[in-house]
């Protein structure tokens, strides 16, 4: 058995215990309509969440015009765990991060994946700006619009910068997101769309510069999933003239749409927020996976309702194979791939297509 594997063990282990232990259930923080958000405290941690993640997508070119795309994700956690325990052995927020790199010539991913509590050196998430680690794995900004990435794994490095061309992004009513029918489902949500990349990526230790385009998500809640949602389908896209694209869908186990939205910045920079009915994901073909059997709408057109007409988005993944099993660090199974669509590309998101997403 691996040291990663019986790390994971006594982590939850000692997680169950603590939690069996505590009489009185951990009070959340809720997400509430009309918070104002301040930057760059709301880069940083939320730790009063239940849950919360910081999530890089994007799509960069090596000096000889190799297209790749990459994903970087720090997720933080809050178990039911009594926050005023004074044990320095209390696991009172656990640290997860996921990266891959999806590179057409190879077939499927290269990915990789940490968790750890925080505490000891080992893991963290600060408050006041983004500062999240994992050992050597870490995201961060230098307090503007500019942050910075730098992940090792076995077979490949990322030394990355992304600096914002756009204003912030509130996703939903100025921030407060919808994602079901429920009061209560919803998230405080904000994205950076068309971020320059730059940096390097190291593999067979031989370093390369790079360049491209990346989009940041920025999410956190206290909720689970509304008990009929099955999983989602989300995509985020950079689009050439500057315009920038999230859609999102909730799915019913039986394939339709529990709820919707999105939003949609212009060339200009207005921003107009897609409600429910404004938005549709119809499959155009699929992609069965040999590790899992499941079936994934891999290519899809995105249709947006908007005042001067509807708009169709074909996503077209640049391979097929873009499956992340994340089991390992207790994670689902969900695929997570690089497309591209007629004048732009991004990134697009199908999970509860193995199991339901656990939040």
């Amino acid at each position: 058995m691996s040291r990663f594997a019986i790390s994971l063990i006594w982590l939850f282990a000692t997680m169950s215990t603590f939690g069996a232990s505590n009489a009185q259930q951990p009070v959340y923080a809720g997400v509430t309509q009309g918070r104002v958000f301040a930057f760059p405290a709301d880069h940083g941690s939320h730790p009063g969440f239940r849950t919360e993640w910081w999530y890089v997508t994007g799509t960069f070119a090596t000096p000889d015009d190799e297209q790749l795309g990459f994903q970087i994700t720090f997720f933080r956690t809050r178990p039911p765990i009594d926050q005023g325990n004074m044990s320095a052995f209390s696991p009172k927020q656990i640290i997860f991060a996921h990266v891959a790199l999806s590179d057409p010539r190879v077939g499927k991913l290269d990915h990789d994946q940490r968790v750890a509590r925080s505490g000891f050196g080992l893991a963290g998430a600060s408050t006041g700006n983004a500062d999240v680690n994992i050992k050597d794995w870490l995201f961060k900004s230098d307090g503007t619009n500019r942050f910075a990435a730098k992940i090792a794994t076995k077979n490949f490095k990322l030394d990355l910068g992304f600096e914002a061309q756009q204003s912030i992004l509130l996703q939903g009513e100025n921030g407060f997101s919808k994602k079901g029918p429920n009061t209560d489902d919803a998230s405080h949500y904000y994205s950076i769309p068309q971020l320059l990349v730059s940096g390097t990526l190291t593999r067979n230790g031989e370093p390369q510069k790079v360049a491209g385009k990346a989009w940041l998500d920025h999410e956190w809640s206290s909720q689970y999933l509304n008990p009929v949602a099955a999983g989602w389908d989300w995509t985020g896209l950079n689009f050439d003239d500057g315009s920038a694209l999230m859609g999102f869908r909730m799915r019913r186990s039986d394939g339709s749409t529990l709820w919707a939205g999105g939003t949609f910045r212009r060339t200009d920079g207005t921003v107009f927020t897609l409600e429910p009915e404004m938005i549709s994901f119809q499959t155009v073909s699929n992609w069965q996976s040999g590790l899992t059997n499941a079936t994934y709408p891999v290519k899809q057109s995105v249709v947006i309702k908007l005042p001067e007409g509807s708009r169709a988005f074909l996503l077209t993944p640049i391979f097929e194979n873009q499956e992340l099993d994340g089991r390992a660090s207790g994670l689902p199974v969900y695929w997570e791939g690089a497309v591209t669509t007629p004048g732009g590309a991004g990134y697009l998101e199908l999970t509860g297509y193995v199991d339901r997403p656990q939040l």
